[in-house]
């Protein structure tokens, strides 16, 4: 039986613990090809490169697996993914692992989940996976146990056209993980602030920082779930239309 074709990705660049730990488990399941950022891409989102070269080097650094680090954006990655794989279509393309949670509205930010929806909107079933943990020298063991189950039940089941997994799994031994749940985007929103900082020159300069603000009042929302022990799986589609909204735009009488 033909092993799936699977694209590789992920957002923190191919040198990151959490993309070998990836690797390790769906290069069991599937056939390889791994597109990864040279340099960490963390909150690129869905940024393209197109005022430079997009550049690209065939390496040997997983072993027997077909593999390229790219000097683009996570969403570069996939894109020239596609383009190398010509005319074959990958059964399916995973994101990560992402060094840190990518709940709720992270999603609009994140280099993992945009790999995953430019998957999504190239028509292949796709995901995004993320570890609660930012060390880099994260046990990804756990992780790695949820990620086989979701990839084989991704390959042998429809996950509907124009959508992706935003998966989310907690920083908790395999004994204390209390299950898997499909849930919705929480409502929570970073409080972004500036330090205000002055270089050798006396000229200013920024570093964006600030908290992120759970508002969410439902108990079914990822935020939530997560924190109670359950690994999250949010469906996540590229239609950003706020479809309850065209009538009351459609009664401006425009």
């Amino acid at each position: 039986m033909k092993k799936p074709l699977i694209l590789v990705t992920n957002d923190d660049g191919f040198t990151a613990p959490g993309i070998k730990a990836l690797i390790d488990v769906v290069g069991e399941i599937g056939e390889l090809l791994i597109v990864a950022p040279d340099k960490p891409q963390s909150g690129m989102g869905h940024a393209i490169t197109v005022n430079a070269p997009l550049r690209s080097t065939d390496i040997d650094y997983f072993g027997k697996h077909k593999a390229y680090y790219c000097s683009g954006t996570p969403v570069d990655c996939v894109k020239l993914g596609m383009y190398l794989l010509k005319d074959r279509t990958p059964d399916l393309i995973v994101s990560g692992v992402n060094h840190g949670s990518n709940v709720s509205t992270n999603v609009l930010y994140s280099g993992t989940m945009s790999a995953a929806v430019e998957g999504a909107l190239e028509g292949v079933p796709s995901i995004g996976f993320s570890l609660c943990d930012y060390d880099w020298n994260a046990d990804f063991t756990v992780a790695q146990h949820y990620i086989k189950s979701i990839v084989k039940k991704a390959i042998e089941n429809p996950m509907g056209e124009g959508v992706c997994l935003n998966v989310n799994i907690p920083k908790l031994p395999l004994n204390e993980i209390k299950g898997v749940e499909v849930c919705r985007q929480a409502r929570a929103f970073w409080d972004d602030t500036f330090d205000e900082r002055e270089d050798p020159l006396g000229k200013k300069y920024y570093w964006l920082t600030g908290s992120f603000e759970n508002h969410e009042e439902g108990d079914d929302a990822d935020m939530t779930v997560l924190d109670k022990g359950f690994v999250t799986i949010v469906p996540i589609q590229f239609d950003m239309t706020a479809h309850k909204s065209i009538q009351t735009i459609k009664n401006w009488k425009l």
